[in-house]
């Protein structure tokens, strides 16, 4: 037990009443909610990388949080993964997220690096007998290092791509060992910076190709998690090759892999992509490929991936009905990829963080929740395709009528369709009613 968190009680649902600041109003795992608990719905997890790599760095200034694993090497790695379970254990989380750069330093060549992540995951497997938290998911970091600076599966250097295999090789065994329920791909440096050095069917090949030996191996080790791609339209990349939800399934379909690979999808991807959370949401669902996904939130002024707690109660409804709709995650979740600011220092903010952003989603889920059996929305959206149900709408879906069968029909029946009101600010009002 270290003292990092001296003096913090466990956190515990108190109800919407209290004003203690180190308790939830809202976020009470057990409630059932649609006829499951809410932490099931929920499936939260913490981000090692955030919660516990990050320095508090930004573009124009370095580290401004001091914590006692810094620079220390293994000790510290092994001291860092200490205070980690006991804030797992504090928050009372099922799950956590991690990369291997965040669990161990890395070492002078690829085997030794695989060794520290191994000895950390030990450790993990050690205290999750312990610890309720379990794995959400696992990653390899093939972005932070400069040998990745031109991608990794992407990589004009074939050793680079092997080194990239060796690394997620490594973290999708431990991945599978500790139990995880997925492992996630994240390419941020698997784009270009200018089309003036780069082939983009060359490198597009390649990341089909590894992303086929990456399900292959998992099938061979027995992994039965979801394998996940995770959007991002740019940053640090100029222009990544999985920049939304959209351009992940062409992706997908042209290698085959629609069935294989499914979407992480963060809300502050989305936004940098010039969607919505719920459009990703909506659009992975309809197309068989939500998995997972991440929460956050960015600063709309700044424009950067700010990724800081979700805070929105009507916004992170609209995503919770879509995921509602589509059967829930599943073997998926809510991984907090969010980092609290750089000026928030002290071991308590790390705690708020997660309260708040945690009181945001049980909020958002009981209010779509209620949208969905209130009923009135969806019967309006409903009645507003009705005449699909009808004997032309069907047969048109079924491929009974040709483009000239159509246009008889329009001719001999003298079809005059008039306009219809959509009912936005309708549909806006009724549900504000909900939030």
């Amino acid at each position: 037990m270290t003292d990092f968190f001296k003096g913090i009680s466990p956190v515990k649902y108190e109800g919407a009443d209290s004003t203690n600041p180190l308790a939830y109003r809202h976020y009470n795992k057990d409630e059932i909610v649609l006829g499951k608990r809410m932490e099931d719905h929920i499936r939260p997890g913490v981000a090692y990388w955030h919660t516990f790599a990050w320095e508090g760095g930004d573009p124009f200034g370095g580290r401004t949080f001091d914590r006692p694993w810094y620079d220390k090497g293994m000790e510290g790695a092994r001291f860092k993964a200490d205070v980690a379970f006991e804030l797992f254990d504090l928050l009372d989380i099922p799950f956590f997220c991690f990369h291997d750069a965040d669990i161990a330093p890395e070492g002078a060549t690829l085997a030794e690096s695989n060794r520290n992540v191994r000895e950390i995951g030990e450790i993990f497997a050690r205290k999750m007998e312990k610890s309720r938290t379990r794995l959400l998911w696992g990653t390899a970091n093939l972005f932070s290092n400069r040998r990745y600076m031109s991608g990794a599966a992407t990589n004009p250097d074939p050793e680079v791509f092997a080194y990239a295999a060796g690394q997620v090789k490594n973290v999708l065994e431990l991945t599978h060992e500790l139990g995880g329920a997925n492992y996630v791909l994240w390419g941020g440096r698997e784009g270009y910076e200018t089309l003036l050095n780069t082939k983009i069917g060359q490198e597009q090949d390649q990341m089909g190709r590894f992303l086929h030996i990456v399900i292959e191996h998992a099938e061979k080790i027995g992994f039965k998690g979801q394998i996940l791609i995770e959007p991002k339209p740019q940053e640090p990349s100029k222009h990544q090759y999985d920049f939304d939800v959209a351009t992940v399934y062409g992706f997908l379909r042209k290698y085959g892999l629609e069935t294989k690979v499914k979407c992480n999808i963060e809300v502050g991807h989305a936004f940098l992509a010039n969607h919505s959370f719920e459009h990703e949401l909506a659009l992975a669902a309809s197309l068989g490929i939500l998995g997972s996904v991440d929460a956050n939130r960015n600063d709309l002024q700044s424009g950067w991936d700010t990724d800081q707690f979700p805070n929105s109660v009507p916004e992170t409804t609209l995503a919770f009905y879509q995921i509602l709709k589509a059967g829930g995650l599943n073997s998926g979740g809510w991984n907090f990829d969010a980092k609290v600011r750089r000026q928030s220092i002290d071991p308590a903010d790390l705690l708020h963080g997660h309260i708040g952003g945690l009181d945001v989603l049980a909020r958002s889920l009981k209010a779509a929740a209620a949208l969905i059996e209130d009923g009135t929305y969806d019967r309006t959206v409903d009645a507003r395709y009705a005449g699909w149900n009808g004997a032309m709408g069907k047969d048109i879906l079924a491929g009974k009528l040709s483009l000239a069968d159509l246009a008889a029909k329009v001719d001999a029946e003298n079809i005059n369709p008039q306009p219809k009101s959509g009912q936005q600010e309708y549909l806006e009002n009724l549900i504000n009613r909900f939030v």
